[in-house]
């Protein structure tokens, strides 16, 4: 009877769970009030693939950040807000700012096309549990960056919901993004994220509002 009452009890917390995380994303997909914070690029699993003449430590000590403050400090270019039906969602770079100046120069760089495609849910639930969101709560969005092709001209990054209390990944989803030309590293780059913004605002945004609704 013990074991019985024990299991059982065990069901009603995975039960209870489920449904809170769940009622979580019906939240965030039912109301444009619902608060959300956009957390930025994490940059810390990144593989920058066939592209010989970067310079790894110019890439990490300049090129993140301003691929990061492009995307907030241009707001017209880079609909936060209309990509995922809110009226304002706040941001905050500083947990990825942090991360991505501790990220390896030499293992950025990659010669391998396998690199594009390599992580896993599990590696983004690994992730997200190494953060500090310094006693933040509430919903962020969070974009990790996995491979930037530049012989595909295109960017493999994973649409990440995060529970910052308890650091649970409520949704995350890998999407491909193709560059637009554009003059330097960081435009370059940045391109992708906008490129993303406009196929969450036309296409994923409403696939995930459905599933969640």
């Amino acid at each position: 009877m013990k074991e019985l009452t024990r299991l059982f009890m065990l069901l009603m917390i995975v039960l209870l769970h489920a449904s809170t995380m769940a009622q979580t994303m019906k939240d965030v997909f039912s109301s444009s009030e619902t608060p959300l914070t956009y957390l930025g690029i994490d940059f810390t699993k990144a593989r920058l693939i066939d592209d010989a003449t970067a310079n790894e430590m110019d890439i990490r000590d300049r090129q993140f950040a301003g691929i990061n403050d492009v995307v907030v400090n241009e707001p017209k270019r880079y609909d936060i807000n209309g990509a995922f039906n809110k009226s304002d969602v706040a941001h905050d770079l500083g947990p990825v700012g942090k991360r991505n100046k501790k990220v390896n120069a030499e293992e950025i760089k990659s010669t391998s096309t396998a690199d594009f495609s390599r992580l896993k849910e599990a590696d983004i639930n690994n992730l997200v549990k190494g953060f500090d969101f310094e006693n933040k709560k509430g919903v962020g969005i969070l974009f990790v960056m996995e491979g930037m092709s530049k012989s595909q001209k295109a960017a493999s990054i994973w649409v990440t919901f995060v529970d910052m209390k308890t650091k649970k990944v409520l949704m995350t989803e890998r999407i491909e993004a193709k560059a637009a030309a554009s003059f330097g590293f960081r435009n370059y780059w940045a391109s992708t994220i906008r490129n993303l913004l406009e196929t969450i605002d036309k296409k994923k945004y409403n696939e995930w509002k459905k599933k969640y609704s």
